[in-house]
């Protein structure tokens, strides 16, 4: 019996095959749809491992560890660019992002909800490349040939370094409360898997044109020729 990294056994789960993306560790794909998912898991609650985590992003996490102590309801601000970059997306785009990365890719990292926003959770580095690969996207949209992949993907905020997010309480009182922030998805280790920037391209441009059906997970055969060259001189 595999069991998922979220607590949800999988009883003769094959694993996916390992795409080609860079920054691509374990594959997390559990084949089932994102609202089935988050109803049967319980790691909406931050555990030990996964505050220790996202401690470790400030400068001094043993403090930002002690106030959550004291008060494990209240949510706290943590810089972005060392420990996990942050992609923010509209909520109703944001789930279908997640939609795309369950049923279809390797899962999700860490995921928040926050005024009406998704937080997802990334590796160092995506904020700053993650918008030069939407714009290489477009190369179509304004000229001639076909329309860019990414035409309908609206604007996303990419916090990297030098930014800061607002991120949930380990536990929340009252999680629909007026700040607004919850977990969708929790960080429950100490080194949680993080998507990179190609894997939140590909799960963008399939929540904007569901239509496209670009995979990132390398074909079987991949038909490479072979030569002999060992009678060169």
């Amino acid at each position: 019996m595999r069991v998922h990294p979220l607590g949800i056994c999988q009883p003769g789960k094959v694993p996916l095959p390992a795409p080609s993306c860079p920054g691509f560790r374990q594959p997390r794909g559990t084949g089932r749809s994102l609202p089935v998912l988050v109803a049967a898991m319980s790691s909406s609650t931050l555990t030990s491992d996964g505050a220790a985590w996202l401690a470790s992003a400030g400068t001094y996490p043993r403090s930002t560890l002690a106030f959550w102590e004291e008060r494990p309801d209240a949510p706290v601000v943590l810089p972005c660019g060392s420990a996990f970059d942050v992609v923010s997306a509209p909520a109703i785009f944001g789930r279908r992002m997640l939609d795309r990365l369950w049923d279809d890719g390797p899962g999700s990292g860490p995921v928040a909800v926050f005024r009406g926003r998704m937080l997802l959770f990334a590796a160092p580095g995506t904020a700053q490349r993650l918008p030069s690969l939407l714009e290489w996207e477009e190369w179509g949209s304004a000229g001639a040939g076909p329309p860019g992949r990414t035409a309908a993907v609206p604007p996303l905020l990419c916090h990297g370094t030098g930014d800061a997010v607002t991120v949930p309480a380990p536990a929340p009182t009252d999680p629909e409360a007026a700040s607004g922030s919850r977990w969708l998805v929790a960080p429950d280790t100490l080194d949680p898997w993080l998507p990179g920037p190609e894997i939140l391209l590909w799960a963008a441009v399939r929540a904007a044109r569901p239509a496209v059906r670009i995979s990132i997970f390398p074909p079987r055969d991949q038909g490479a020729k072979v030569y002999d060259v060992s009678r060169r001189r």
